[in-house]
């Protein structure tokens, strides 16, 4: 029952939340679709946080979604051992970048005073999710080796069993204690992202690219 609750129930509640509090919250308060950028607190220590972070992040999130969307070229490209290697040890990095960008920004909250005066419990509990799905992700890449092999394999064909709503949670029960707190840990993010800062991400700045230049007016009187 615990596992049906875990694999079955919980993804379908957590998609649900995603786009129920998403649409909900960029209709009624588009303002908080933004990262609260903290850059006119602290600027030094973010950009060797917040790069890292974002590199490392946005890498293993392509590479999650091309095995999801391509198993069987990913398992031809696994055929080749070295590029097996070269794509594990590819990932490993983006995990380790993930890691030194995630914990320099933690630190950086917590050994800034103005940062910490502005810390909300959200904050807080986006860092220990995120921290939670590294360290296992690389616990999990270390231990149970080859991941990007038995993905494919594995939890691709979990994951569109859930699509097709007829949930198949054999293959992912079988895994050990890590992955599954892995899987799990990524359902409870993809539930807690819209009521979080993480919900940036939905609304990537491409209005940028066309929109014309802001006139900034400095109001006070500046000094001669």
């Amino acid at each position: 029952m615990l596992d049906l609750l875990l694999f079955a129930v919980l993804p379908y509640l957590a998609i649900v939340l995603f786009l129920f509090v998403s649409i909900q919250r960029y209709r009624h308060d588009p303002f908080t679709f933004s990262s609260l950028s903290s850059q006119f607190l602290e600027s030094r220590k973010l950009f060797w946080g917040s790069v890292p972070f974002h590199v490392g992040i946005m890498t293993l999130f392509l590479g999650h979604l091309i095995g999801f969307m391509f198993p069987r070229q990913v398992m031809i490209w696994n055929s080749v051992p070295l590029r097996l290697f070269i794509l594990e040890v590819t990932a490993l990095a983006a995990a380790v970048l993930c890691l030194v960008g995630i914990v320099g920004l933690i630190v950086r909250r917590f050994t800034t005073s103005r940062l910490r005066h502005h810390t909300s419990a959200t904050d807080i509990a986006v860092y220990v999710l995120l921290l939670f799905q590294i360290v296992t992700g690389m616990w999990v890449a270390l231990g149970l080796r080859w991941g990007s092999a038995w993905y494919t394999q594995t939890l691709v064909p979990y994951l569109w069993s859930l699509a097709r709503l007829q949930p198949d949670i054999q293959r992912v029960v079988e895994l050990g204690l890590l992955a599954r707190l892995h899987v799990i840990g990524a359902f409870v993010l993809i539930a807690a992202f819209s009521f979080t800062r993480l919900v940036h991400a939905l609304v990537a700045p491409v209005p940028y690219l066309w929109r014309p230049l802001q006139l900034v007016i400095w109001n006070r009187v500046r000094p001669d």
